[in-house]
């Protein structure tokens, strides 16, 4: 490959993945490979010989919100609250996921064997990220045992997708965020 090629080969990714998380905020996570190869001046080929799956273009389309996530969950972690810092944190998650359209299909776990070649980067980002603030708020017994870093970001997902053809999609979130922490029973 010579050097034009590979700088040829550079713009088609950064032209394809702008164009990607275009289709992917006005569209969801069905954006269609074929109008953004359009739109991107490419064919379908060039698309999927830099993203093989449509898993692997929404997470680079997501990777951008998931660093975020990643540098606020370590800014998080030496809070005073252990508990106040994983729910800040999770709240930002489920923000995340409402606001980027796309974004919850790409953490979601499907168990699709057919794509287990390609780790899901943006899920397990997550995971290591606040692994040390669950491990925290389970040492101060400020959440239940057993929960996992995998069960809150499915929990965000599921709010997200339980919210996404809402009219106020963030309002509604949000609320049942608010329920899903403080649990179905009445404050004392």
């Amino acid at each position: 490959m010579t050097e034009h090629q590979r700088a040829d080969a550079r713009r088609n990714y950064s032209r394809i993945l702008t164009v990607a998380e275009e289709e992917v905020a006005a569209h969801g996570a069905n954006a269609s490979l074929e109008q953004i190869a359009r739109t991107a001046g490419v064919g379908s080929a060039t698309v999927r010989r830099h993203f093989p799956t449509r898993r692997a273009l929404l997470e680079a389309v997501a990777q951008t919100r998931i660093e975020a996530l990643r540098v606020l969950a370590i800014e998080l972690a030496d809070g005073q609250d252990s508990r106040d810092a994983l729910l800040v944190w999770l709240r930002e998650v489920v923000a995340y996921c409402v606001t980027a359209r796309g974004l919850a299909a790409v953490l979601a776990y499907d168990g699709d064997e057919s794509e287990s070649i390609y780790e899901n980067s943006c899920a397990s980002t997550l995971e290591q990220a606040a692994g040390p603030l669950l491990a925290r708020a389970s040492r101060d017994g400020a959440v239940a045992a057993g929960v996992t870093v995998a069960d809150l970001i499915t929990l965000a997902v599921g709010i997200a997708l339980a919210t996404e053809h809402h009219p106020d999609a963030a309002a509604q979130a949000d609320r049942l965020f608010e329920l899903t922490v403080a649990g179905l029973s009445p404050q004392e």
